[in-house]
């Protein structure tokens, strides 16, 4: 007789399973705490620049709009890449992440020479508490972007040797949610940072 569990997505057919993703979730609040603590100190220096420049004349509209793009293009394919998990097809995954996967490396390579540009410009991290604070944050976020991205490459090595099953279903169901969770992240990195910053 079939259960409610056999009709669950195959990433929730096991106990372990749903264990290890509401472990997951519990991780991502602890992630919203560090992330608010971040927001909150930049809140705190924002403005102190000292004798660096400010976000304002540093600040480009188009490469953090390329950015925000690429990386919440990137969430739309990793959505994909979850739909092709849940009708079985292996190699849809396989295509979806690997575009999401170049989309994020796409925005760490905007991220980069952003960071290079601003310093090179005198905004460097001791250059002021502002440019501290922004740098922390961003760099953090960035952090994470990179960690998914080494992360999903050492998963995308086990889809290719053994195919979808109940514990790769389950590995790429909470990679999701990480990355998901970063983009949610950026959202307010470009509203609060980068918007505010170039009109105050």
């Amino acid at each position: 007789m079939s259960t409610n569990v056999n009709h669950a997505p195959l990433e929730y057919q096991t106990e372990h399973n749903q264990m290890s993703i509401l472990g997951f979730w519990i991780f991502l609040a602890a992630e919203v705490v560090l992330f608010s603590t971040l927001f909150a100190t930049y809140a705190v220096l924002f403005g102190r620049t000292a004798d660096a420049p400010t976000p304002s004349e540093l600040f480009e509209l188009d490469i953090v709009l390329a950015m925000t793009f690429l990386l919440l293009t990137s969430s739309f394919t990793c959505g994909i890449a979850i739909h092709q998990m849940r009708h079985g097809s292996n190699k849809g995954l396989i295509t979806w992440m690997i575009i999401t996967l170049a989309l994020g490396l796409g925005f760490l390579g905007f991220e980069v020479y952003e960071f290079i540009h601003y310093s090179h410009e005198g905004a460097t991290l001791p250059s002021s508490a502002y440019w501290s604070s922004f740098y922390v944050l961003a760099g953090t976020h960035g952090l994470h972007v990179t960690l998914g991205i080494g992360w999903a490459i050492l998963l995308l090595i086990q889809l290719f040797k053994k195919g979808i099953t109940k514990v790769t279903s389950r590995k790429v169901f909470i990679i999701s949610l990480y990355w998901h969770f970063l983009d949610v992240i950026w959202i307010f990195i470009f509203t609060s940072v980068y918007l505010i910053g170039m009109v105050v």
